[in-house]
């Protein structure tokens, strides 16, 4: 999925969301062109582990690049790629379903298959609710996952969302301060 040209050049700027750092990741901002190299197929210019990226990360590096030639990406709600700092090997994708509205903004995740189980998800999603939740206009991080999706309920409860509602289909968490 590439960006068209002409819709590049209002967005065609560094990303200015600052990386964040935990104990075993680099939670790394996805910039447009990136997004589109992944939606393409692409690495993102990044070195994957084995099986990666995930299609949950090509889906929403697409959703990034179309909110960019529509006009409404803004980076402090894009995503980010999770990197191991050990080897500097990408795992996986969280990132915003888009800006906040009301006081709430969603956010979702995916790891690829061989990265599963040790944490990361967890660790990364500790990591940027916490900054998430210092911004004035976010008063609830909310999340949404299958019901027969245990590893990601866990992750969630492990990250102190509690789950609130079923929404077509979906469990809906959401973590407040």
């Amino acid at each position: 999925m590439s960006l068209p040209s002409s819709n590049f050049s209002a967005h065609n700027r560094p990303v200015t969301t600052p990386a964040i750092t935990t104990e075993r990741l680099t939670l790394r901002p996805v910039s447009p062109e990136d997004a589109a190299d992944l939606a393409d197929g692409g690495t993102g210019g990044l070195a994957w582990v084995d099986g990666g990226p995930f299609d949950g990360t090509r889906r929403a590096a697409g959703g990034l690049v179309r909110a960019a030639a529509v006009g409404v990406y803004d980076p402090a709600w894009g995503m980010y790629a999770l990197i191991r700092n050990e080897d500097g090997k990408a795992v996986g994708g969280m990132g915003f379903h888009g800006a906040p509205t009301g006081g709430r903004v969603e956010i979702g995740y995916d790891l690829a298959e061989p990265a599963r189980g040790h944490g990361y998800a967890t660790e990364a999603l500790h990591a940027l609710t916490a900054r998430t939740l210092q911004h004035p206009d976010v008063a609830t991080v909310l999340a949404k996952t299958e019901p027969e999706n245990k590893p990601s309920r866990s992750v969630l409860t492990r990250s102190g969302f509690r789950h609130t509602a079923e929404e077509n289909g979906l469990l809906v968490y959401e973590l407040t301060p």
